[in-house]
C-alpha cells in the first residue's frame, strides 16, 4: 500500500482506527442489531426491536455539526462533538413521535490520526448511548488535498420507529395548548458562524481567547461553546407515554421563528412569555458582545430552550420530565409563527 500512502492516504492507519473505535460501538448495541462493525452494510431486525408495535412508521433524520467543528480544531478537542452529531438527528426524530434506533455516522478528514478519529468516534457512540439507539455503522474517509491535515467533516444519520396512529401532527395541537420548554445546554449547534465571528475566531490568538474564563458561565468559553446538544430521547419518550402531547419542536438553526411554527396548524400563533424564558447566560454575552438586536437572537439561538412541547396537560407533563422543564406560553388564536411578549 506504499504507493497510495505516498499520495497522503494511510489504509494502516484506517484499519488502526476501526480497532480502537470497536468498543465504544459494542456498547451501543440493541436487541434489533444483526451486523458487527467492518461489514458493507449495518443490518437491523426490525421484528426483534419493536414487536408491540402493530403498524410501524419509520421516521429518519439526518444533520450534520457545522461550523462548531471550527472550534474543536482551535480546542484540539474532540471527545465531545460526536454527540453533537447525533443529538441534532435523534432530536429531530423525536419530534414525530418516534424513537431512535439505529444511526450511522460519516467522518472526511485530511490526515487519518486512529487516535483523533477513536476520540470523535467515541462521543458518537457516547450520544447513541445516551439516546439507546445502535451505532450500527458509518465510514472514514481520508481526502488529502480536499481539507487540511488536522480538519475533518462530520455528519451522520438516525432511522427512529413510531405506531402509526402514534405519530405527532400539526393538525393535534389546539388554541389553549400550553408550551412546555425543555432547556438546552447551551447553544447546541447552531449559530457558530455569528459565533466565531463576534468571538475572533479567526486568527492565531483564537485559542487563548477561547481559554478565558467568565465568572457569568463559571467556565471558559471554549468550554462553554462545545459543550454538546442535549440529548432529549429517554425524557421525552416517557413523556409520550402519557398521551399528552399534542406536538414536538426541536429548536435548532432559525431559533424560535424558524423552528416552532413547524409543529403548529395554520390559524394559530405560539405566544411566548419573554419573562418565563429561563435563558442561558452564554447568550447574554453573544448578544452584548456582538450587539445582535434580541429578535435576531431569537431567530439564530435557542436561547436556552432546546426542545418546545405543545400539551393540555403540561402540570403532567413537567411531573414526567422532570424539574427543569417549565412552561413558557401558549398556543393562541392567530395568523401564525411567533409572537414574544
Amino acid at each position: 500500500m506504499q504507493s497510495y500512502k505516498n499520495a497522503g492516504v494511510n489504509v494502516e492507519a484506517g484499519y488502526k482506527a476501526v480497532e480502537l473505535m470497536r468498543d465504544s460501538v459494542a456498547r451501543t448495541s440493541i436487541d434489533g442489531v444483526m451486523s458487527s462493525l467492518g461489514g458493507f452494510g449495518g443490518l437491523f431486525d426490525l421484528n426483534a426491536a419493536e414487536k408491540a408495535i402493530k403498524e410501524p412508521v419509520l421516521v429518519s433524520g439526518t444533520d450534520g455539526v457545522g461550523t462548531k467543528l471550527k472550534l474543536a480544531f482551535i480546542m484540539d478537542k474532540h471527545d465531545t462533538i460526536g454527540q453533537d452529531c447525533v443529538a441534532m438527528c435523534v432530536n429531530d426524530v423525536l419530534c414525530s413521535g418516534a424513537r431512535p434506533l439505529f444511526f450511522l455516522d460519516y467522518l472526511a478528514v485530511g490526515k487519518n490520526y486512529p487516535e483523533k478519529i477513536a476520540e470523535i468516534v467515541g462521543g458518537v457512540a457516547r450520544g447513541c448511548e445516551a439516546a439507546k439507539c445502535a451505532l450500527i455503522g458509518g465510514e472514514t474517509a481520508e481526502m488529502p488535498g480536499f481539507y487540511p491535515e488536522e480538519e475533518y467533516d462530520l455528519a451522520g444519520f438516525c432511522v427512529g420507529i413510531a405506531e402509526k396512529k402514534d405519530v405527532l401532527k400539526p393538525k393535534n395541537v389546539k388554541v389553549g395548548d400550553k408550551l412546555v420548554a425543555i432547556p438546552s445546554s447551551g447553544v447546541h449547534s447552531n449559530g457558530f458562524s455569528l459565533i466565531r465571528k463576534i468571538f475572533g475566531l479567526g486568527d492565531a490568538s483564537a485559542r487563548r481567547r477561547l481559554e478565558q474564563y467568565s465568572e457569568e458561565l463559571g467556565q471558559t468559553f471554549g468550554e462553554a461553546l462545545l459543550e454538546p446538544t442535549r440529548i432529549y430521547v429517554q425524557p421525552v419518550l416517557n413523556a409520550l407515554k402519557s398521551g399528552y402531547i399534542s406536538a414536538i419542536s426541536h429548536v435548532t438553526g432559525g431559533g424560535f421563528y424558524e423552528n416552532i411554527p413547524r409543529m403548529l396548524p395554520k390559524g394559530v400563533t405560539a405566544k411566548i412569555e419573554k419573562s418565563a424564558l429561563k435563558i442561558h447566560p452564554v447568550f447574554a454575552i453573544i448578544e452584548d458582545l456582538g450587539k445582535i438586536p434580541a429578535q435576531d437572537m431569537f431567530g439564530i439561538f435557542n436561547m436556552g430552550v432546546g426542545m418546545v412541547i405543545a400539551t393540555h396537560k403540561p402540570d403532567k407533563i413537567i411531573e414526567i420530565l422532570g424539574d427543569d422543564a417549565y412552561i413558557m406560553g401558549e398556543v393562541a388564536k392567530g395568523d401564525g409563527g411567533v409572537k414574544i411578549c
